[in-house]
């Protein structure tokens, strides 16, 4: 498969700016693979649709404030978007204007913290070292904004409404720069009805990056890679998959985050080990999952990285018709949109 073989056409429209006032008010696209089918349903039906047995996945990893907004000590703006933690107060970034911020330069986040500059990447970002009067993290709560995607046109992370609703309500593990948005639309609710049918709730964290959502470059996809990130798999939660696995029952994954932490472990062991590491498998056609047998996922852009893994899963040929079919009708588009339960 090409790069190419993923492109459509998506009408600006219908790139979601807002989420909605009911998390679970969101529509769902079923798509059925064997019988090559889709028909619309709504995200309050999906408990309906799981099976007995079924063990559902999702990762809880937490978002954190990573866009911050400063100015060097000559007085000019300068945007910082932490996008890996290297260790000791060290961070991989992104920043704006890039070629201004030379190894040395200082930049101000009010009185509590700074960042100076220590190296510029390969790639075009900067390794910042953070200095800050008390926890790092508790002081981006505070002084961070919520690192919203570029295609949300309003002002990024200045709605209060944000550091809720770009969350998903079962999040814990601080760690991740986006949300994985597929879980943004359970409630408390939908989570109830999904215990109340005996339905077992595992959880991961894979901390999402900045590689889940850089362009893909390469046109053959079999040169397709995504950079690592960082998961972990507890003890109880490899057992209760393993269990599931060996008894032949549906782990359905809540994610493309989720999916490629579990599918990264299966290709290492042969099963699911607990521990932490890094995910490195890149899923491309051609891929034979052995975990995930059903998927419920956002819809994603054109010729993206998740959208390679998503049409690996469904099949390109249903997943596009899917997604033609989903332009036509007015679904809503990426983190704050409709979703797909691919089964």
């Amino acid at each position: 498969m090409r790069l190419s073989d993923l492109d459509f056409h998506l009408p600006e429209e219908l790139i979601a700016q807002q989420p909605l006032a009911d998390r679970a008010a969101s529509r769902m696209l079923a798509v059925d693979r064997a019988a090559g089918t889709f028909r619309d349903s709504a995200f309050s039906e999906f408990p309906s649709l799981l099976r007995p047995d079924d063990v559902l996945v999702v990762n809880n990893s937490r978002v954190f404030p990573a866009r911050l907004i400063g100015r060097s000590e000559t007085g000019a703006a300068v945007e910082i978007f932490l996008v890996r933690d290297l260790g000791d107060a060290r961070w991989e970034a992104l920043a704006r204007p890039a070629k201004r911020l030379q190894p040395g330069k200082r930049v101000l986040f009010g009185d509590e913290l700074s960042a100076v500059v220590v190296e510029r990447t390969e790639e075009g970002g900067v390794i910042v070292g953070l200095e800050c009067t008390g926890d790092i993290f508790e002081t981006l709560e505070r002084v961070g904004r919520t690192p919203l995607a570029p295609y949300i046109k309003r002002e990024r992370g200045s709605d209060d409404t944000d550091r809720e609703r770009y969350q998903t309500v079962y999040a814990k593990d601080r760690g991740s720069i986006a949300a994985p948005t597929a879980g943004l639309h359970f409630t408390p609710e939908i989570l109830a009805d999904v215990e109340q049918r005996g339905i077992e709730k595992v959880e991961v964290t894979l901390h999402v990056g900045y590689g889940t959502f850089q362009p893909v470059r390469a046109e053959n996809l079999a040169d397709h890679r995504v950079a690592p990130e960082a998961y972990e798999i507890s003890d109880d939660a490899a057992a209760e998959l393993n269990r599931a696995l060996n008894e032949n029952r549906r782990i359905v994954a809540i994610g493309t985050t989720t999916t490629r932490t579990l599918e990264d472990c299966f290709a290492r062991f042969g099963r699911i080990e607990p521990g932490r590491r890094e995910a490195e498998l890149t899923i491309t056609p051609g891929y034979q999952f052995k975990a995930v047998k059903a998927l419920v996922t956002n819809f994603h852009l054109p010729q993206s990285s998740l959208l390679v893994l998503t049409s690996t899963f469904g099949g390109r040929q249903l997943i596009m018709s899917a997604y033609d079919h989903a332009v036509a009708e007015g679904y809503r588009f990426y983190s704050y949109g409709d979703c797909m339960f691919i089964f």
